[in-house]
């Protein structure tokens, strides 16, 4: 059972409304008149609108915040229901799927009532982002609209999703809670001589008993005295006595990820092994000794890199140190060289130093956490200083 009580589901409509003045304001100070929005954080963050029917890529969806006015929904007819559940109050259906105009005039429609004032409109365009929609439709919808410009609203989006409420700090807090009691409970269900395939399927089953509500990414590998690839699937290859075992999972409660790892050996883990566990350990230290308002992504990524060298890193292939975190897996900002986003308080960001020891050979380390005014609080419950042995 779940270790604490998990906190209530959804957001209260004060929630949205402090999303939309927030955006308006900065809408306001770019002269865009509105925020087209069309992937499901974005429409999920504004709206309230939770579903997994996003994961049929059949039917575009549609969101409009304006800068002056409440959000529209144009959205296929089977989510209205659904949608009439949330804080938007103006939803506009249409029959999806509709292939010859699936909502694109009713979507020209709305935009020609909201992008009045400066004749712009705001598409994330951006790293990190991509266009839900027909890039055909997408073409046509700037035919249509002749005089309108359509420009870059990345900027808007990052810095609204980048710092967190307390309510949504409070969901990411439960669900790394969760992640933390399975991989905790980990060792005392697992043993060698079992496939690899069969102990991700235990682990998933562990993390749903411990109150997530699904584990969308868990990866991860087994290999003597090391695995050499942290993102492949499982394979039916029995785990021995020797082999090193990473689990990296993004599991989620109410639609926010934790994202972090654990590393753990079966039987006597060899000494490369345990030296490469110690200094990727030493380089999380480094890197949360870093962590305060005001601090960069790049000094955070410095702070573990220069542990990492020190202790003999062969090099990494991830291209960076830790990442956001928040309604995704993988959110804004990077630790990496060159991206100096500046940390605030009610920031969401993981830790994950990663190093090369051996031929074939890696050691990755993650943790959670939220920046805070005094420094840090960690999300995850701190892995052992040293390689957990499972007999």
């Amino acid at each position: 059972m779940p270790a604490t009580i998990p906190p209530p589901r959804g957001f209260p409509v004060a929630e949205f409304e402090s999303r939309m003045v927030a955006a308006q304001r900065l809408m306001q100070a770019r002269s865009i008149d509105t925020l087209l929005l069309t992937t499901e954080p974005e429409f999920r963050y504004f709206s309230g609108f939770h579903s997994d029917f996003w994961l049929s890529p059949t039917r575009p969806w549609y969101l409009l915040v304006p800068a002056q006015d409440q959000p529209i929904a144009i959205i296929p007819e089977i989510g209205a229901a659904s949608m009439s559940a949330t804080w938007v109050d103006d939803v506009r259906t249409w029959p999806a799927p509709v292939p010859h105009d699936d909502g694109l005039s009713l979507l020209c429609t709305a935009l020609r009532e909201v992008a009045v004032r400066f004749g712009t409109v705001g598409v994330p365009m951006g790293p990190e982002t991509h266009v839900r929609m027909p890039l055909g439709d997408f073409q046509r919808l700037r035919d249509r609209l002749t005089g309108t410009k359509f420009v870059d609203a990345t900027p808007i989006v990052r810095a609204l999703r980048m710092v967190k409420s307390e309510a949504e700090i409070d969901k990411l807090r439960y669900v790394c809670g969760c992640v933390s009691d399975a991989f905790e409970a980990f060792p005392n269900l697992a043993n060698a001589g079992v496939p690899e395939s069969e102990l991700f399927r235990l682990f998933r089953s562990e993390l749903l008993r411990c109150g997530v509500d699904h584990s969308p990414y868990l990866v991860g590998a087994a290999g003597a005295g090391g695995y050499a690839d942290i993102i492949k699937q499982p394979s039916d290859a029995e785990v021995v006595k020797g082999d090193v075992l990473v689990f990296d999972t993004g599991s989620v409660f109410d639609g926010y990820f934790s994202d972090f790892d654990r590393n753990f050996c079966f039987g006597e883990a060899a000494s490369e092994a345990r030296r490469a566990y110690d200094v990727v350990y030493r380089a999380t230290d480094a890197g949360l000794a870093a962590v305060r308002p005001g601090a960069t992504t790049s000094e955070l990524w410095q702070a573990m890199a220069g542990v990492l060298d020190a202790g003999g890193s062969l090099g990494e292939d991830v291209g960076r140190f830790g990442h956001g975190l928040g309604m995704q897996l993988t959110e804004w900002p990077s630790n990496m060289p060159g991206d100096d986003t500046v940390l605030q308080a009610g920031m969401v960001i993981t830790l994950e130093p990663g190093m090369v020891f051996g031929a074939g050979k890696l050691m990755v380390h993650e943790e959670d956490l939220v920046v805070r005014e005094d420094g840090y609080e960690l999300l995850t419950r701190r892995a052992a200083p040293e390689m957990v042995v499972i007999d």
